[in-house]
């Protein structure tokens, strides 16, 4: 990044790809590390960031690195939302996410677009604002077939199938999760967006759990036994790098054993999980430990549920 002189003298900041990539490097760096450790882990130096991203956008840029630019930028606002979603600040969360969407709307981006709505659509499913999260997965949807990206085609239709399980709505929810599958199965070989490249076929697993353990609560727990293999291969799958993934994805697991009675098991999950869960810098993990509760509290008279509870609330919830 140079000086170079304007016509009345001043100097403006000349800003070429080596700036760009420098950017993406750091949001490469600040993304991984909030899978690790949690959004409040990163929450400052992504703060500390955002100022020189946007001095850079009121730089002089070449008309082929604007766009660039513009998703690089329109990326970190993403992952700052993200950030603050994990760190329970939902309204300064969605406030990123709009300002990350005018930027990927800006630079033609729309995988990116895709990306942000469903971001934006998870916050509001987390607060139980279901109607206007599957509207959210509705507008990402879009904006994946504009893009013509499978794999975020693929985000939005498993995300699609937990908004309709939480409705009760079975068949939607399943029809959604073998949407998914087949647009997963049609990404492969692709080289996914550095926003979706978290899809694999570990998370896509931990979407067909969290759907079947969704319904477990809220319509049958029947629907949890065909959850189980999905997630146990999900809680196998993810490594160190992804401790805050694992740690919500055993967190349904012990879920669903607790909601079938096998409490036993329920209790020893449940233990893994809050100690994972103590390790992150996530208010959000925390607050998914009440459907573990939640859960154990249907067999309040079994001495073990109560000790389930009793462990939750140690944990701070």
């Amino acid at each position: 990044m140079t000086g170079s002189g304007g016509r009345d003298g001043s100097r403006r900041t000349r800003v070429g790809l080596a700036d760009v990539q420098r950017l993406e490097d750091t949001v490469a760096r600040l993304r991984a590390r909030d899978y690790r450790y949690g959004g409040g882990a990163c929450d400052e130096a992504v703060a500390e960031v955002l100022p020189h991203a946007l001095g850079l956008l009121g730089g002089t840029v070449r008309g082929k690195v604007r766009p660039r630019l513009c998703t690089a930028v329109a990326d970190l606002y993403n992952l700052a939302g993200w950030i603050r979603f994990d760190d329970d600040r939902p309204d300064a969360a969605l406030d990123a996410f709009a300002q990350a969407l005018d930027l990927a709307v800006e630079a033609g981006n729309h995988d990116l677009q895709a990306n942000i709505r469903y971001r934006a659509g998870r916050l509001l499913l987390h607060y139980d604002a279901v109607d206007p999260a599957l509207t959210e997965f509705a507008r990402g949807r879009e904006a994946a077939l504009r893009a013509r990206s499978p794999l975020a085609q693929a985000i939005l239709s498993a995300n699609q199938a937990w908004a309709h399980a939480k409705k009760a709505d079975v068949v939607s929810a399943l029809n959604c999760l073998h949407q998914a599958r087949r647009e997963f199965a049609d990404a492969e070989g692709a080289e996914p967006s550095p926003w979706a490249a978290f899809f694999g076929p570990t998370d896509l697993a931990a979407m067909i759990g969290t759907v079947y353990g969704e319904l477990a609560q809220v319509v049958d727990v029947r629907h949890g036994r065909d959850g189980i293999p999905a997630l146990v291969d999900a809680i196998a799958g993810y490594g160190p790098e992804m401790a805050r993934s694992r740690s919500l994805t055993v967190i349904w697991l012990a879920t669903v054993h607790a909601l079938a009675g096998d409490l036993d098991v329920a209790a020893e999950a449940g233990r893994e999980a809050i100690e994972l869960a103590g390790t992150l810098h996530s208010p959000r993990t925390r607050q998914r430990l009440r459907t573990l509760s939640a859960a154990a509290r249907r067999h309040r008279r079994d001495p073990r549920a109560g000790e389930i509870i009793e462990m939750v609330g140690h944990s701070g919830q």
